[in-house]
């Protein structure tokens, strides 16, 4: 489960409902485009700026070509890199079929290009009739953070998930740093040979008369050999 999808299933603590959560989501999606493309956006005209898809079919051949530009610079990368972009219409006027064609096609490239989960992705009229929100939202989020692995500029939002995880790895690295590892001890058996610490194990592991084995004779066996510890 990434980020992105753990907090759209999380209580947010900092706010009183998920309608202020989404409010936040949109605030932070709008001053990063505006940064990023230089536009006048805020949070009251995002999704208005977004319904006639052009917008997003800019974003997704800019990510495409920032993708382009991380794989000529770094060769072969285990990412998963964008490698084709968006064919759409740019004269597109909301609320009508070019402009449903347009966010169509952004939502091909979002679930085939960078692989974004049917659970982050959104539909057409999520945006055009504003019928999910939230899903639109999560799944611009989805795309951010996954372009800024290959140096695309990140929300704020996707830089603190980013900067948590790196802490929590750390101290996970600390952590295992700092357990002592326990000492292993070899044993071997002083009253019997090989041939017969083999037999005599075989028989206890498979029971009496074939059945399977028996715990309490394990124990036994166990129990009524005799170990001599060998330092290494």
């Amino acid at each position: 489960m990434s980020g992105i999808e753990h907090a759209s299933s999380q209580s947010i603590k900092p706010f009183r409902s998920s309608e202020e959560y989404l409010y936040a989501m949109k605030e932070d999606l709008a001053e990063w485009l505006k940064d990023l493309y230089r536009l006048d956006l805020t949070v009251n005209n995002l999704l208005e700026l977004m319904e006639t898809g052009v917008l997003l079919c800019d974003h997704a051949n800019n990510v495409t070509r920032v993708a382009e530009d991380f794989g000529h610079k770094h060769g072969h990368t285990h990412l998963q890199l964008p490698t084709s972009g968006v064919t759409f219409v740019r004269s597109a006027q909301p609320a009508t079929f070019l402009a449903r064609d347009n966010v169509s096609n952004f939502i091909n490239w979002c679930r085939n290009q960078m692989y974004i989960k049917d659970v982050l992705m959104f539909e057409t009229d999520d945006l055009v009739l504003r019928k999910n929100e939230k899903n639109f939202v999560l799944c611009l989020l989805e795309v951010a953070r996954r372009a800024s692995r290959f140096g695309m500029a990140a929300p704020v939002l996707i830089q603190l998930e980013q900067e948590i995880e790196e802490e929590i790895r750390e101290e996970m690295e600390m952590t295992a740093q700092d357990t002592p590892q326990p000492v292993v001890q070899r044993c071997l058996q002083s009253t019997q040979n090989l041939d017969e610490m083999v037999t005599g194990l075989g028989s206890v592991m498979w029971g009496r008369e074939g059945q399977g084995p028996v715990l309490s004779d394990l124990l036994v066996f166990c129990n009524n050999t005799t170990q001599i510890d060998v330092h290494s």
